[in-house]
């Protein structure tokens, strides 16, 4: 699996409540012709990962659904989206959770992001990593167990 920074969309974002990721990968649709450009990577697929960094913490039975998400604009407005996880609980977005999916193939806007909508109540901490991958990770994230 290659890994490269500029297809990082969140690296370890700090997410209370609902946001867009911090990054955004830049399809250069517009730039290179036509308003739309498709990136799932049909030869090669693209994946979407994702890792918990930081175990979610919430005095409300909390829950967070993650879309995929493109746009013209780099605030991810008026977007368009692609993929909607379903709704994942609290007690399961704890450190070293992960899950991929192979990009869905689609016409994606220039600007492509994730946004991550808490719902119920805010979390009070968490963190999450989402990147595009030409594969799926072949390791496992750990809490860190350590104080600094």
């Amino acid at each position: 699996m290659l890994q490269d920074i500029g297809n990082t969309l969140s690296s370890a974002q700090a997410v209370t409540a609902t946001a867009a990721s911090t990054y955004v990968y830049d399809t250069h649709s517009g730039a290179i012709g036509g308003a739309t450009r498709d990136i799932s990577g049909q030869d090669c697929p693209l994946w979407l990962n994702f890792t918990v960094n930081t175990t979610t913490v919430s005095a409300g039975s909390t829950t967070m659904v993650i879309t995929l998400e493109s746009s013209a604009a780099t605030a991810l407005t008026s977007t368009t989206t692609h993929w909607t996880s379903a709704s994942i609980a609290k007690a399961t977005l704890v450190a070293g959770y992960q899950f991929s999916i192979p990009l869905p193939p689609g016409q994606y806007k220039r600007y492509v992001g994730a946004r991550y909508t808490v719902a119920t109540a805010d979390f009070s901490a968490g963190a999450f990593t989402t990147h595009i991958t030409d594969g799926v990770p072949a390791y496992t994230a750990y809490a860190n167990n350590w104080a600094n």
